[in-house]
């Protein structure tokens, strides 16, 4: 069916505004291309391997050639008897993470905005960073030298004052505000960057407004920076309720180790249990199994989240 002469216009003046905006913007499309690269490479390329998952994975044979079992590489973790621990970990520690991790990276964000001495602002934003780009690797070494119940520097001070030796490798009920701890020290700086930027992004003259009616800084923060940072707080949090199955393998693994079994039922989470089974008997087809679940619940999570929060507040919404 042929186009009437206003429908083919219609359709050059859009292609034509299609294009002017992409010249406009070329600079920022040219920034972008290695972020499209990464992801084609790393992400979507990739893709095709989730069928590791359904088979019986054999090198020699190799993905396609590996016989096709289903779902029954999700039967030794159902069977072990740990599912129930192992999601109860997990999550719990996500939720626990991703409550304080946003409610800290918001309170530094705020305060980093209050400063107005610019050296101050930015020695004190180096230093908050700082921790994240180093190893968990370290901090797990670091944390052995000050818990270690032999030589550590908790003990040392401890029986400095005459106090007993802790056992905090033996203790498991203490563990859970450690790793809070860990993760908060280490991802809480880097994480304000984002709500630190939003706030950069405010109306200077609304504050000044404000300040000439007499508001006192509490106050400006409470209702004017604060309700400022409800849309990038609601995508943040859209975005991490995705990964909400998924363990942060590198603290748990580092921070606890994978042998000390008095401490495996306050922190174990699927990735660490999974590692113990790989090295154990190699079977990599049940660690993409694991994944594979782990994708489509967080699939699920971010969807219906989004769909909640499109009827409560629709310009917040993710799409």
């Amino acid at each position: 069916m042929k186009l009437s002469k206003k429908e083919s216009a219609d359709k050059k003046k859009g292609f034509g505004k299609w294009a002017v905006s992409l010249r406009k913007d070329q600079a920022f499309l040219i920034m972008c291309i290695p972020a499209i690269l990464y992801f084609l490479i790393f992400a979507y390329l990739p893709m095709p391997g989730i069928y590791v998952a359904f088979t019986n994975f054999n090198y020699n044979k190799g993905i396609f050639g590996s016989s096709f079992i289903g779902l029954d590489n999700l039967k030794f973790i159902t069977l072990s008897g740990k599912l129930g621990v192992l999601i109860r970990n997990t999550v719990l520690y996500n939720l626990a993470f991703l409550v304080t991790s946003h409610l800290i990276q918001i309170a530094i964000a705020v305060l980093l905005n209050e400063i107005r001495n610019k050296k101050f602002r930015k020695l004190s934003q180096s230093l908050l960073i700082l921790p994240n780009f180093i190893s968990y690797v370290l901090v797990g070494l670091f944390s052995f030298a000050i818990f270690n119940s032999t030589n550590g520097i908790l003990n040392h001070f401890l029986m400095s004052l005459g106090r007993n030796e802790a056992q905090i490798y033996s203790t498991p009920s203490v563990w859970p505000a450690i790793l809070v701890i860990v993760n908060l020290w280490k991802g809480a700086g880097y994480g304000s960057i984002v709500y630190f930027a939003a706030l950069t992004g405010l109306d200077h003259e609304i504050l000044e407004a404000a300040q000439v009616d007499g508001a006192s800084t509490i106050q400006k923060i409470r209702y004017i920076t604060l309700p400022s940072l409800k849309p990038t707080f609601i995508i943040l949090v859209l975005l991490s309720i995705g990964g909400i199955l998924r363990g942060n393998f590198d603290l748990f693994y580092n921070m606890v180790g994978s042998s000390n079994v008095v401490l495996h039922n306050s922190t174990d989470v699927l990735e660490t249990y999974v590692f113990r089974a790989m090295t154990n008997n190699f079977q990599f087809s049940t660690a993409a199994a694991v994944s594979f679940v782990q994708s489509i619940f967080g699939f699920v999570l971010v969807m219906t989240t989004n769909m909640i929060v499109k009827k409560i507040e629709p310009d917040y919404a993710l799409f």
